[in-house]
């Protein structure tokens, strides 16, 4: 398991780091793992784009909470997202985990993501990988990232060499935060989210 102290540092390095770790939930005993391709880095109060930026809440205090905890949220009204608290207690920041290569438990995310017919759909995006994995916030949110039933597993370092560095996705057009670089993906692999978007930013 990844320690705390892995969490305890700036947001854009465990961003950066998370790439390469696998992300691993079991529910109902049943294991499914996949090895993170995609992060986005929201870096505190004064980003707009985080949730720390609307005040400290009874949906946004996990956010101030000791690193490696896990931060889990609702968008839509229908989908979770999964991100890990990072620096120290008491500054709210997190990296939204965006996507995985599927490794282990395939055929049980399968089912849960009834109609998916291309692998590369399967875990290609936050809400998709929450899905396919039985990640909620009901059952993960504010737990342990090392001995929680939702954890993160080092993996083998990816280097500088296989990464780009892109603009966060998603975001209101009006947010000036739109353009800031704190999206890290693995170069060409086939689960990053968005990657039409994402072909646009490279050509850049």
């Amino acid at each position: 398991m990844l320690p705390s102290s892995f969490y305890a540092r700036d947001t854009e390095d465990v961003a950066r780091d998370l790439i390469g770790a696998v992300l691993e939930c079991t529910v109902h005993g049943v294991r499914c793992t996949g090895r993170i391709v995609e992060t986005e880095a929201y870096i505190g109060e004064h980003d707009p784009a985080c949730h720390a930026s609307l005040g400290r809440t009874r949906r946004t205090e996990g956010l101030w909470g000791p690193p490696g905890t896990a931060y889990v949220y609702l968008i839509y009204g229908m989908y979770w997202c999964p991100c890990a608290v990072t620096r120290r207690a008491g500054l709210a920041s997190a990296v939204l985990i965006r996507a995985v290569e599927p490794v282990d438990g395939i055929s049980a995310m399968r089912r849960r993501r009834k109609g998916i017919r291309r692998l590369t759909d399967l875990t290609s995006g936050p809400g998709r990988l929450s899905q396919a994995l039985g990640i909620s916030g009901t059952r993960h949110h504010g737990g342990s990232l090392a001995s929680g039933p939702l954890r993160i597993l080092a993996g083998n370092p990816v280097p500088d060499a296989r990464l780009a560095v892109t603009p966060r996705i998603g975001l209101n057009p009006g947010n000036p935060a739109l353009l800031w670089p704190l999206r890290w993906i693995e170069k060409e692999n086939l689960f990053v989210s968005a990657r039409a978007e994402t072909k646009r930013f490279l050509k850049r």
